[in-house]
């Protein structure tokens, strides 16, 4: 899926890393000593085309930041740990950051399969940091006393998408699985939900035969149809599907990135319908126009939901940061672990019983023609 756009998304990447060390290190003698963070990437082509886009806007919101005289007049220092999503890799960045002396915390740790990993392995090296604000989708995995989920994960996501479909008198609609793995987690508790919405559901298992699978619909198939995957793994259903002479309607979750899509798909037919969990691009509120005009000013980007999740990622652990008495590691732990209620800008971050905070779950829609509603 290498497109000219991903390689220019990849130069300003390295760019905007650059500018960010430029930042830090060109502080005059005397100036206040930074602090710094570690940002753990999953670069794995099955997470890049969300890791790009969510790390994007994270360098935005760290820029920004310096730019605008640090934390409490302290530069920020954003580390970067690109990994190839396999344990030992997460293991060996955890390691890095921990000793880092100048590191007081773990932010926004992005694909969710390495947001899990930092997860089951950040108690086990007793690295002192909290994992703040983490690309964490798993619903099902439960946070520790370290981790601070603020995105609604898969679950709440699929209740969002299944209310809208039930609320417009939707009755029938069918549910696509990518592979085994997301069919074994997340069939059951889509049905229950379904089912408790009055909604009657059609699952099918694509074990990795997307194309396939989209080609052998029947009439009869559910024109909604929810996708549980990727980016890939939806373009390749996608082309199956074009085959088909009745008009299908895809509702994908937030793993799916709608510019990536609108790019490689030119010419299909399919609308297709994410959800998000942050508010959709155009919105009003005051965090969505700050993320806007800086991405504008520091990146020749267009407004995507994954970087706007990167970038509150990173401003909700920048005001942790300013709030912390000192900002070290256990003055950052012990801010976070009140878990006290936060409005950011219009994004409301509450934790619940579970540790986690849920509130946002928005939805954008890709026509045809590869336009971005919402």
């Amino acid at each position: 899926m290498a497109t000219s756009a991903s390689s220019r998304r990849r130069l300003l990447a390295a760019g905007a890393a650059c500018a960010a060390c430029a930042t830090v290190h060109a502080q005059p003698r005397g100036a206040a000593r930074p602090l710094a963070v570690a940002q753990i990437v999953d670069t794995s082509a099955a997470q890049q085309d969300v890791s790009r886009d969510f790390l994007v806007g994270a360098r935005a919101a760290w820029q920004d930041l310096n730019l605008r005289g640090g934390v409490r007049g302290r530069p920020v220092q954003h580390l970067v740990f690109e990994v190839d999503g396999s344990a030992a890799a997460v293991r060996a960045a955890i390691e890095e950051a921990r000793d880092n002396p100048a590191c007081v915390a773990l932010t926004g740790s992005v694909g969710d399969r390495t947001a899990a990993a930092v997860v089951a392995q950040l108690g086990a090296l007793d690295a002192g940091l909290a994992h703040v604000a983490p690309w964490l989708q798993n619903s099902l995995l439960e946070p520790d006393a370290r981790t601070f989920p603020i995105f609604a994960g898969r679950q709440e996501q699929v209740v969002h998408a299944l209310r809208s479909l039930s609320g417009v008198g939707i009755v029938e609609a069918g549910a696509v699985y990518a592979t085994g793995q997301d069919w074994q987690l997340h069939r059951e508790e889509t049905e229950r939900t379904a089912a408790a919405l009055r909604l009657t559901l059609q699952a099918f298992r694509a074990d990795g035969e997307l194309a396939r699978l989209g080609q052998r619909l029947t009439p009869g198939t559910p024109a909604v149809l929810l996708f549980v995957g990727g980016t890939p793994e939806l373009l390749a259903f996608l082309q199956g599907l074009e085959r088909q002479q009745r008009q299908r309607y895809v509702v994908a979750l937030a793993d799916v990135n709608l510019l990536v899509l609108a790019q490689v798909a030119q010419g299909r037919s399919t609308p297709v319908i994410a959800t998000q969990p942050v508010p959709v691009t155009s919105a009003a509120l005051p965090v969505v126009r700050a993320y806007r005009e800086a991405l504008g000013r520091l990146f020749d980007e267009p407004p995507a939901a994954l970087s706007l999740a990167g970038w509150i990622a990173a401003r909700y652990t920048a005001e942790v940061l300013a709030a912390s008495e000192p900002p070290t590691r256990a003055g950052v732990l012990a801010a976070l672990q009140r878990r006290a209620p936060h409005d950011l800008g219009g994004f409301r971050i509450a934790y619940d019983e579970r540790r986690r905070s849920a509130g946002f779950v928005t939805q954008s829609l890709l026509m045809p023609d590869g336009r971005i509603v919402g």
